[in-house]
């Protein structure tokens, strides 16, 4: 197996020189870094990460801990941020917590044992006094929380008045409402209550059904769907709090022989793939997910520099018309 020196035979440089350029640390020429790489390659040398990491008392590795991975807003997010992180020539390592407490603390053992450069936490389902000790930058996304170093967030307040704004304005009298899940306190819960305020400013009847955890979980919402549309007569307009859910009442609306949008309309949030999927395609609440992704992997950059980073960025919201509307 090659080693270090090697490498720096190969190449004719000292072990210094090729040290630093493996951990990029001072002003190194293109010309050295080409034939540094050429080397390893031609050697097959691989850098053992954990040795540079303790000698750097960090890595270039990223932990991010998500809920879901399957979900297609979280893989969306996932996507952008692994584009950021190469960008900035840093990796990812990826968790998924499925919405238990006890996994998402395991794997920030795991981040901080790991020395990552920085944590990005899309999970709720942690108690914030675990970070009051934490050594690596944190991130959260989607949720603010006392002990992390800073929070990305979009407009969820703004984007539950769009929706609401919008079905009204296309002749909604009686909305319903999916959104926020029962026992977590995030910053989506925020869209609900900007959507009850526009309700109310308009004198527009509407009903607010949050969602158990373990439907949050398994994403299966169509039997919640069905018994609210039973609960609710005559609803003729619904804010989804996501366009998952949105595409699941698409499905039973069709089981109903219920037309959208002529008998029912619908907005979803965050605007992922499947909003222009389906048929029809979801009116929806564009997140700016890729200015969002790449926000927070410079934080975790500014942050390790020493700068000072403000505690929460909240970023706008759009309203993306298709034809559930």
């Amino acid at each position: 197996m090659a080693t270090l020196k090697d490498v720096a035979r190969e190449t004719g440089l000292s072990v210094t020189t090729v040290s630093r350029v493996l951990n990029k640390r001072g002003y190194i020429s293109e010309k050295t870094v080409e034939k540094v790489n050429e080397a390893m390659k031609k050697l097959n040398y691989q850098p053992n990460e954990m040795a540079r990491a303790l000698s750097r008392r960090s890595s270039n590795t990223i932990g991010v801990i998500m809920p879901h991975l399957d979900h297609p807003y979280f893989s969306m997010l996932l996507s952008h941020l692994d584009d950021a992180a190469c960008e900035a020539h840093y990796r990812l390592l990826v968790f998924k917590s499925k919405g238990r407490e006890s996994r998402t603390e395991e794997y920030l053992d795991i981040c901080n044992g790991n020395r990552v450069a920085g944590i990005i936490l899309c999970s709720g389902h942690v108690r914030t006094e675990v970070f009051s000790n934490g050594g690596s930058p944190l991130i959260t996304m989607e949720r603010f929380m006392e002990h992390g170093t800073s929070a990305v967030e979009c407009d969820n307040f703004q984007g539950g008045r769009l929706a609401a704004r919008h079905l009204i304005g296309k002749g909604c009298k009686r909305l319903l409402a999916f959104t926020g899940v029962r026992g977590m306190g995030m910053p989506a819960d925020q869209r609900v209550e900007g959507f009850r305020g526009v309700c109310r400013e308009n004198g527009v009847e509407y009903w607010e059904v949050p969602i158990d955890p373990r439907i949050y979980d398994t994403l299966e919402y169509g039997e919640l769907i069905e018994q609210e549309l039973d609960a609710c007569s005559g609803v003729d307009g619904i804010f989804a709090g996501s366009d998952v859910i949105a595409a699941q009442v698409i499905q039973a609306c069709s089981r109903r022989n219920i037309s959208i949008p002529g008998q029912m309309k619908v907005v979803g949030f965050d605007d992922t793939r499947i909003a222009s999927l389906t048929t029809p395609g979801i009116t929806t609440i564009h997140q700016p997910v890729r200015e969002m992704a790449h926000l927070a992997v410079s934080l975790i950059a500014s942050a390790r520099a020493g700068e000072m980073v403000p505690s929460r960025t909240v970023l706008p919201v759009t309203l993306v018309e298709r034809g559930t509307t």
